[in-house]
């Protein structure tokens, strides 16, 4: 395949973009892959476009080697089997929905689970048909609120999902790990460094789940990996090693003293050191249990209180927090909302007035480190007082434990003893669920087992973020002058650049092009003349990111051309005479 710059469909910028925020936005746009339609909408250009089928590629011969079977599903679905399943009203505005003339409902698909489902369930009915897994790579549409970084979150992107059924857990383990294995070798072919570390399953719901990440600092998810085993997560999915519960027996009894002017908790520990000093060691805002306050906001649209205790030197993380909750939104608490509970004494809150059977009502939930027996430093409820020797599971319940307070380096792995988490960014590309039975039930897939008795199928999902595989890619290998693509991905195999206006160079680069291409190379050639420099052509060639530019210039006339590698920048010289050869050897080793 032979693409000449004179006549490609391509116009490189010098400038770039105004709203490029990551690398691989600002690259991908300069160098004419992509082009903006409108926020987090973009077009493919046709270097573009050569990129993306050859991710694409890359995850179609990986899952069929599993056995997997493609389909295609429209983009535009019906109401009714996202009804049945309570994702209508689930997705609350992150969906596109739209009616047709006659007024019924439709949404252009975020994800197809209903319609893997159903599918299987209109044309399968006995266990002899399963393990069965389909896949599809397909346009889907999520209304972002802020879409950004261009193609890493976009309101149109194309993913490949897939899904398993299977009679029983032990089948849908077994093809969980197909999935799992196929794509780690997807993820080893497209050439950037990954990590697979354990997730929430969110508003898709099942049990197992884990995120393959692209390692970046531009990455959205934060990530912790333990320094002493292979734990990884995502902050959101970490579970905090919870201390033993605590005797307290001897504890003293709870005692509210005066704390004037102490509504934040560092006001609150220096006025502990000051007037109540501790024998062993200083107060710490550890020593505090501090009452977090927000609003959950139900897919319905109904609005619930909540209280989160946390100790005093943690913070709650809103991620961690809605990775919980998910599909639920939350919002702090405001004034207005504050102003409904009267009971609530802002700054001096303690978990004297919370819990769902409390006189607030409003339901109470604690960090897992809040065992038993553990001893704190708590609001009274009014102005100006805290609790001091405040005992948990003695002095006051809580409605559950969630998993909501931030995560820090240092703080220690809870799957082995010696570790301590350290955290990264990265690129979430591909997430494994074992769904379960949620979308059966909820849409009554069912097979008869070897005994003649119906039962319920059990599923798996997995995706893979397609055209985020481009910009993860771009993102791991570019560097200060440009795109520089892994081989398996770029959008031609050699780039030849014609440098100079001697007729003899463009015959010569005429006479290269043309044997590469009956060797089966793939070939972008910058024939251009006139008024573009080779300075020009260089820099362009460079920005666009091929991974062997060949330059045929000045050396014709010594019987030589250029080889360089775009990645290293380590140049070689060949004899024209052997350069095919060279060249194909370069392209496959």
């Amino acid at each position: 395949m032979l693409m000449r710059m004179s006549t490609l469909f391509l116009r490189t910028l010098r400038d770039d973009p105004s709203d490029a925020e990551v690398p691989s936005h600002r690259l991908l746009v300069r160098a004419g892959y992509i082009r903006r339609a409108a926020p987090g909408i973009y077009s493919w250009l046709p270097l573009g476009l050569k990129v993306l089928r050859k991710v694409e590629a890359i995850i179609r011969e990986e899952m069929d080697a599993i056995g997997a079977q493609e389909v295609s599903f429209p983009a535009l679905l019906p109401r009714e089997p996202y009804e049945a399943t309570g994702r209508w009203t689930e997705y609350g505005d992150g969906i596109f929905r739209l009616k047709d003339r006659k007024d019924a409902d439709y949404l252009l698909g975020p994800t197809h689970e209903e319609m893997f489902t159903l599918l299987v369930k209109d044309l399968y009915g006995s266990y002899k048909d399963l393990p069965l897994s389909l896949y599809q790579i397909q346009t889907k549409y999520r209304d972002e609120a802020r879409p950004r970084a261009g193609l890493l979150r976009g309101r149109e992107f194309t993913m490949k999902d897939s899904y398993s059924f299977d009679v029983d857990d032990a089948g849908l383990e077994a093809s969980y790990v197909r999935h799992r294995e196929a794509y780690v070798r997807i993820f080893d072919r497209l050439g950037f460094e990954y990590v697979i570390v354990k997730a929430t399953s969110g508003a898709m719901g099942g049990s197992r789940s884990e995120e393959f990440l692209a390692t970046a600092a531009v990455g959205e998810d934060t990530y912790v990996r333990c320094t002493k085993c292979d734990y990884a997560a995502n902050v959101e999915a970490v579970r905090v090693r919870a201390p033993e519960p605590v005797p307290y027996a001897d504890a003293p009894a709870a005692h509210a003293e005066d704390t004037p002017d102490t509504p934040t908790i560092q006001t609150l520990v220096d006025h502990l050191n000051e007037k109540y000093p501790r024998e062993d060691r200083p107060w710490a805002a550890g020593d505090t249990l501090k009452i977090v306050l927000v609003v959950l906001k139900h897919p319905d649209g109904t609005r619930e209180p909540l209280a989160i205790g946390v100790p005093g030197d943690r913070e709650v993380d809103q991620r961690r927090l809605e990775g919980q909750l998910e599909p639920i939104e939350v919002e702090p608490m405001d004034a207005a909302e504050m102003a409904k509970h009267p009971s609530l004494v802002k700054g001096y809150i303690g978990p004297g007035v919370l819990g769902e059977e409390s006189e607030s009502g409003i339901r109470y939930v604690v960090d897992p480190r809040v065992v038993d027996g553990s001893r704190w430093v708590s609001g009274a409820n009014i102005s100006g007082q805290h609790v001091m020797d405040l005992v948990a599971g003695r002095d006051f319940a809580a409605d559950g434990i969630i998993e909501a307070a931030d995560v820090r380096d240092g703080d220690a792995c809870p799957n082995c003893e010696e570790g301590a988490l350290e955290s990264a960014r990265g690129i979430e590309m591909g997430h494994v669920f074992q769904l379960g039975r949620k979308y059966a039930d909820a849409l009554g897939l069912q097979v008869l087992d070897e005994n003649g008795k119906l039962v319920t199928v059990t599923m798996g999902s997995y995706g893979v973020g397609v055209t985020r595989a481009v910009a993860a890619i771009a993102e791991n290998s570019l560097d200060e002058i440009g795109l520089c693509w892994p081989r398996d991905v770029a959008p031609a195999d050699i780039h030849v650049v014609a440098a100079g206006k001697d007729a003899a160079v463009f015959a010569a680069a005429e006479e290269l092009v043309a044997k590469l291409v009956d060797a089966g190379l793939d070939v972008l050639y910058d024939d251009r003349t006139g008024k573009v420099s080779p300075g020009v052509k260089f820099k362009d060639a460079e920005l666009i990111g091929v991974p062997t530019i060949v330059t045929v210039g000045r050396g014709v006339a010594d019987g030589t051309i250029e080889a360089k590698d775009r990645r290293t920048g380590e140049r070689t010289e060949l004899p024209i005479d052997g350069a095919v050869a060279a060249l194909v050897d370069i392209v496959r080793p």
